[in-house]
């Protein structure tokens, strides 16, 4: 095996193990950076629905507070109004949703799912936990979903909610007496949903993973041809020239001329004393041609 060759596969070996931890890094930075993205965007969203419903509690619904006894007005309750508000957003980015998925709710649109029922039940289980999130599958694409417990901590509420004789004549009017009542105080009814679309940050994050990987790879075969070409010029031609100048001076010959010795590396270190010994043989043989 050429001494070119074992430095060409010690050098590969290197840079595809360097290639190989560079994409495994890499690929864990840009996925991590991916989903902190989204959920940053399914931070505000959330936020978004939370600031929509504490202003229709604070200045809304306190300046129709009498007009309710006649007509029941949705726009008073918070979560038809953060509702309404974000599924405006959908229409511009129909990906992005905000659902107050509720087990047992008055308005049937809220009625939860069965991916929404079990974080619902999840949060009834433990109610000290205050949010989860994971990421599921839909038809447009992997989703992360954020989900924050509903509960009902303001007795107000249950003057809608516990039993149709204590709600709203108006309200009763609207949605009827079927759903949206039992609820107690303190329980848990349903969890506010918000999922955002992970294609294009991943999208992202792959494009930008495949173009570093690809620069890495240019950078590789750069240093690889230089590297080549140094050895070639610095090493490989200067042991070829002195192989070939010891198999001319072991068949008698010692008309080769000195080798080019100019430099301090070992290489050139090598070559002096390639010229030296040249020399010295040269002189033994004259010795012994001049005895005889």
């Amino acid at each position: 095996m050429s001494l070119r060759l074992k430095f060409n596969l010690s050098l590969l070996a290197v840079m595809a193990l360097g290639l190989a931890l560079s994409s495994f890094q890499l690929n864990r930075v840009l996925e991590k950076n991916a989903r902190d993205e989204v959920m940053h965007e399914a931070g505000l969203l959330m936020e978004s629905a939370l600031a929509i419903r504490a202003y229709t509690v604070d200045h809304v619904r306190p300046r129709l507070e009498k007009q309710l006894a006649e007509e029941f007005m949705p726009q008073t309750v918070p979560a038809f109004a953060a509702t309404e508000t974000l599924t405006a957003l959908r229409k511009k980015y129909p990906e992005y949703a905000y659902k107050e998925a509720t087990i047992n709710p008055t308005n049937p649109r809220d009625l939860a799912e069965e991916w929404e029922a079990k974080i619902v039940e999840a949060f009834r289980a433990d109610p000290a936990t205050r949010e989860v999130n994971g990421v599921r599958p839909t038809r447009t694409g992997p989703s992360l979903y954020v989900a924050r417990p509903i509960q009902i901590s303001n007795p107000a509420c249950l003057a809608c909610h516990s039993e149709p004789k204590a709600a709203p004549a108006s309200m009763l009017r609207t949605y009827g007496e079927q759903a949206g009542f039992g609820w107690k105080l303190n329980e848990i009814v349903g969890a506010q949903v918000v999922s955002v679309p992970m294609a294009v940050p991943m999208q992202r994050a792959r494009t930008t993973f495949y173009t570093s990987i690809g620069a890495l790879v240019a950078i590789f075969l750069a240093m690889f041809v230089i590297l080549n070409i140094m050895l070639d010029r610095l090493v490989i031609k200067p042991i070829v020239r002195m192989s070939a100048a010891a198999d001319a001076i072991s068949g008698g010959n010692f008309e080769v001329g000195a080798l080019d010795a100019s430099g301090t590396d070992e290489v050139a270190k090598l070559a002096q004393s390639f010229n030296r010994m040249t020399t010295s043989l040269a002189k033994a043989m004259q010795m012994l041609r001049a005895k005889k």
